[in-house]
């Protein structure tokens, strides 16, 4: 087993690596990477599982055994890397208890009823807080110490249409448990915290490229793949007006929601479902000289009309959000080589780049790029 320490360096190789084979730019327009932050957890961190197992064999399913034994055959877990074959998982060391709990009953369960199924399955597991009832008339209990109660208190949740709910610093966000949410909840404070600061502060490396004359605070935030809002509501505190943008109907309904129980008002915030290729469109009343660009979209990146339409709406800061490193190392390199020849104040430079260890025993790593007009 490699040492957490070893687990960190070895993802900064990848970060490096990333940009040095796929970006397609000079040494000297890539920084120094920055040493991967850490996770709070190293096990117990994640907050959904997606086991499966398959159908009996139709011979099986003619003939029955009578005991309720495991049969050889059944393989309850997740696919062999660089295979379609299950393997049989019994407990997941990085699934937090309240999910490894609920999935022990559940193989138990499954064992006794298996020639029932017809079928292959695949089983959800989300870790949540519980969802509030409305509070009744009658209640005697402090509304304050019921909230404290429901923070500390975890639930599995196996519906992929129920509703989850997760704290993430002073914000409380529900969205589909079926649906895409990051999985390491420990790390998401760090990780809004890092990309608050890079936004406002000078680069952690001290090399910032921003000059005195360019110190104004940015006023407007726009969230690309926005999901349920995790970075445009966590960050809204510090904007004057947030949008996000979101091809997912549920999604955009979950951040609209997170906006109301997290009492932000609509006037500050809005979330509008739409391909992030036609973001700008939406925004065009945005300044984009006080406009800061998140980005997280899913492992593919950003395509090329994306690209094309951020070039020509040039907010003053990008930041780029990550699960896959090698499409952004692709993206960002597009984005710089794009604006090399232009004129002061309006070429991109790419400030600084950091791994992010969401997912601490596997190989993952995310990657948070800051770039700047200059």
């Amino acid at each position: 087993m490699l040492s957490y320490e070893t687990q960190l360096d070895l993802k900064r190789d990848v970060v490096v690596k990333a940009y040095k084979n796929f970006s397609g730019l000079l040494d000297s327009s890539v920084p120094a990477i920055q040493s991967t932050i850490g996770s709070p957890l190293q096990y117990e961190y994640r907050t959904k599982l997606t086991p499966h197992f398959e159908a009996p064999p139709k011979s099986a399913q003619k003939n029955p055994p009578s005991s309720e034994t495991k049969p050889d055959w059944l393989k309850i877990g997740f696919n062999r890397v660089g295979t379609n074959k299950t393997m049989d998982i019994e407990e997941c060391p990085i699934a937090t208890p309240v999910i490894n709990d609920a999935y022990h009953a559940a193989r138990e369960n499954i064992v006794k009823n298996i020639y029932t199924y017809k079928r292959g399955v695949s089983l959800l597991y989300r870790d949540s807080l519980p969802i509030p009832s409305e509070p009744s008339v009658e209640t005697t209990a402090d509304p304050v110490d019921t909230l404290t109660a429901s923070l500390e208190e975890h639930v599995c949740i196996t519906d992929h249409r129920a509703t989850a709910r997760e704290k993430v610093g002073d914000f409380i966000f529900e969205y589909v448990a079926g649906s895409f949410f990051q999985n390491n909840n420990s790390v998401l404070v760090p990780l809004t915290t890092y990309v608050h600061d890079a936004i406002f502060s000078p680069s952690p490396t001290g090399s910032s490229t921003i000059t005195s004359s360019d110190a104004e605070a940015p006023t407007h935030l726009v969230d690309a793949y926005c999901g349920a809002g995790l970075f445009a509501i966590t960050l809204s505190p510090h904007f004057q007006t947030v949008a996000g943008i979101e091809l997912s109907e549920d999604s955009i309904k979950a951040a609209k929601n997170n906006a109301r129980l997290n009492n932000i008002p609509s006037e500050k915030i809005s979330f509008r479902a739409g391909d992030a290729a036609d973001i700008f469109a939406t925004v065009g009343e945005f300044p984009p000289e006080k406009t800061v660009l998140v980005i997280d979209p899913p492992r593919k990146g950003c395509d090329d009309n994306f690209i094309k339409q951020l070039l020509e709406f040039k907010c003053k800061t990008v930041v780029y959000v990550s699960c896959n490193v090698h499409t952004q190392a692709r993206d960002v390199g597009k984005i710089l080589k794009a604006t090399e020849g232009e004129e002061s104040g309006k070429k991109y430079v790419l400030e600084s780049v950091r791994g992010f260890d969401l997912f601490p025993q596997t190989a993952h790593v995310e990657s948070v790029a800051v770039l700047r007009l200059v």
